[in-house]
């Protein structure tokens, strides 16, 4: 049981770390960089930040087997925010509330207890959830990271990991 609880403890530390350092580069935005696009196929700068604040209460809903109107309008919770200091509180609750979901869990729970995203044939463990919370939420950091440093942000790597 140890060595369960200690990879999900690990596991969110990372996730926190994310989060913390996301909203290290979420303070950094401008109001008027907004609307940058690095290309027409791509988000916004708010709309990647409206979804990277969005992924910890958003799949939270899909591993509950909220339905997709559900998950659509936690995924839109923020829609219409533009205050870096009210998106960082929000991601900061949105953390809170998933890591208090995974904390819930028993270790049978966390190892068997199996959920179906409305959109997936077979559904996942609330391990491999939290491992695809985590690797989600630091694939849209890297994305925000990038895009800050295409809008000429003085940026340096090292500030992703403190």
């Amino acid at each position: 049981m140890l060595g369960t609880f200690t990879v999900r403890d690990h596991l969110l530390e990372e996730l926190e770390l994310s989060v913390r350092t996301s909203s290290s580069l979420i303070a950094q935005i401008k109001q008027s960089e907004w609307d940058f696009r690095p290309q027409d196929n791509m988000r916004s700068l708010i709309e990647l930040v409206h979804h990277l604040v969005a992924i910890p209460a958003s799949d939270l809903a899909i591993l509950q087997e909220k339905t997709e109107h559900e998950v659509a309008e936690v995924e839109n919770g923020a829609a219409g925010i533009t205050s870096t200091d009210e998106l960082i509180q929000r991601f900061q609750t949105n953390l809170e509330t998933f890591k208090q979901y995974i904390l819930s869990l028993s270790e049978e729970e966390l190892l068997n207890k199996s959920s179906k995203a409305y959109y997936l044939e077979h559904g996942m463990v609330q391990i491999k959830w939290l491992i695809e919370v985590v690797t989600h939420t630091f694939h849209h950091r890297s994305q925000l990271y990038n895009y800050l440093k295409q809008n000429g942000h003085d940026l340096n790597f090292f500030m992703l990991y403190m």
